[in-house]
């Protein structure tokens, strides 16, 4: 019997014909996956919130100029839960290690420590995740509502989050532009 293959540490690409307005154009870093299902951040779907707005809303004191970054759309499961995607693991009180270098934290000591510019080198905050039950990811694969690939910590951290879903694609060799939206079966 073949063992499941889980897409932790790896990229979901919403396929153009999702038409699922949480999920359409975006790129999902996906931080867990197993036979209890799947837990994810949409890293492209900036908020009309910075980085300063969401310190300030918590009562966390930063200093002028600290926090212009956008907090991102990371799902629609728990919106009022935080998470701070980021590398260098750190040592914060809830991190989970994701892969390459890669963690995700939801524990506040990380954002009083990014208020003091003593946070991670490299961070992206968001609002909610995207969360799948046991087996729903893979049905959603077979149903060609997306492409995964390994993920790329460059495309979460150093591309503008609109050119997020075409770069993620790239690493496939594959221009989205051009893609049908039916799934073929032989």
């Amino acid at each position: 019997m073949l063992e499941p293959s889980y897409l932790s540490h790896q990229f979901l690409i919403a396929m153009p014909a999702l038409a699922d307005p949480n999920f359409a154009r975006t790129v999902t870093y996906l931080c867990e996956h197993g036979p209890q299902g799947a837990l994810g951040l949409i890293v492209n779907r900036p908020l009309d919130l910075t980085t300063a707005d969401l310190l300030e809303n918590l009562g966390i004191e930063a200093p002028p100029g600290t926090g212009a970054l956008p907090v991102y759309f990371g799902g629609p499961v728990h919106p009022e839960q935080g998470f701070v995607l980021h590398r260098p693991l750190g040592r914060w009180q809830s991190t989970l290690a994701t892969g390459d270098g890669l963690a995700i934290t939801t524990s506040r000591d990380i954002l009083e420590a990014m208020a003091r510019g003593q946070g991670p080198a490299e961070a992206l905050i968001a609002l909610g995740y995207a969360g799948w039950g046991p087996g729903q990811l893979e049905r959603e694969l077979a149903e060609n509502a997306w492409l995964s690939c390994p993920a790329d910590a460059d495309v979460i951290f150093r591309l503008p989050a609109a050119e997020r879903w075409a770069a993620a694609a790239a690493l496939l060799g594959v221009d989205l532009r051009l893609l049908c939206g039916d799934a073929g079966h032989a």
